[in-house]
């Protein structure tokens, strides 16, 4: 990159790209944005209460439930007692459905390709930068969601 205002105007698209992927991938499955980010972030952190899910999604009890009754019905999650606390309820991911597999298999391929154009040093600087820029950008997001009105 020659100027910030470059950088910044490449990053901004990379940004953007990866949001109508994830909001067209979503799509192609039936689902909404929120509820792709939802099962992903129960992929990621495993089993939660309905409560925990909403403060990460950055929904109210609610929206939630119906993004839980969405999520069960398409055969992603399923409700169960919390082993600590019977009166609780856990949200599990099941595993994705094929239906999602094939819908990412595409990008994931073309991203692999490209990451194999890299070094084993380059990618320990792109995979640093991930996991640095995401918690910056959850935390952020987080001060965003505690600040507004």
């Amino acid at each position: 990159m020659s100027t910030p205002a470059e950088a910044t105007r490449v990053y901004r698209r990379y940004l953007g790209a990866v949001m109508l992927h994830g909001h067209a991938s979503a799509k192609a499955c039936g689902l909404g944005a929120t509820d792709l980010y939802a099962l992903n972030t129960l992929e990621l952190a495993g089993p939660m209460t309905p409560g925990e899910l909403g403060t990460r999604t950055g929904l109210t009890t609610g929206p939630t439930t119906r993004l839980i009754d969405r999520l069960e019905q398409a055969g992603y999650v399923r409700r169960a007692a919390d082993p600590a606390d019977r009166r609780k309820v856990i949200v599990e991911p099941i595993g994705k459905p094929a239906e999602l597999d094939e819908v990412m298999a595409p990008a994931r391929e073309q991203i692999a390709e490209i990451l194999r154009g890299y070094t084993p040093d380059q990618l320990k600087v792109l995979f640093d930068y991930f996991n640095r820029a995401a918690d910056a950008y959850q935390h952020t997001a987080e001060q965003l969601r505690t600040t507004q009105p």
